[in-house]
């Protein structure tokens, strides 16, 4: 199959969408620990919850990820969390997810298992990036 990027450009995108992906994904986790974005249904919210360890690692996997920094195991932490979201918060209210609201969970699911799989493309800390990983 003939390839429409380069592989050098191909890198770029990818550390283009891990960007882009990290900034929307803290919003998450500033949302729910911060309250900015401020959320009606994160108000109240205690640190010491479910939720209130969701945001510390919205928050933390979102600013490695932001980096490039530790990016695959991050990835994969932020991977297994929206499986977990998934299944706990979508899961039990449909089997199908435009009917649960899980699309969104399983999107960035999917998005960090790309990451955990192909690495943090270009712009990122990982010294793995550079060496094309």
């Amino acid at each position: 199959m003939v390839s429409l990027v380069s592989p050098g450009r191909a890198q770029a995108l990818l550390g283009l969408l891990r960007i882009f992906a990290a900034l929307l994904f803290l919003q998450h986790g500033t949302a729910k620990l911060f309250g900015f974005p401020h959320v009606a249904m994160f108000d109240g919210l205690k640190l010491v919850s479910l939720l209130g360890l969701a945001g510390a690692i919205e928050i933390l996997g979102g600013l490695l990820l932001l980096l490039g920094l530790f990016t695959r195991p991050a990835a994969i932490v932020l991977a297994a969390e929206m499986v977990a979201a998934y299944v706990v918060g979508h899961a039990t209210r449909g089997a199908l997810p435009i009917h649960n609201g899980g699309e969104l969970a399983l999107v960035y699911g999917v998005v960090f298992a790309l990451f955990a799989l192909a690495g943090p493309g270009r712009f990122a800390l990982d010294r793995s990036a550079h060496d094309g990983a």
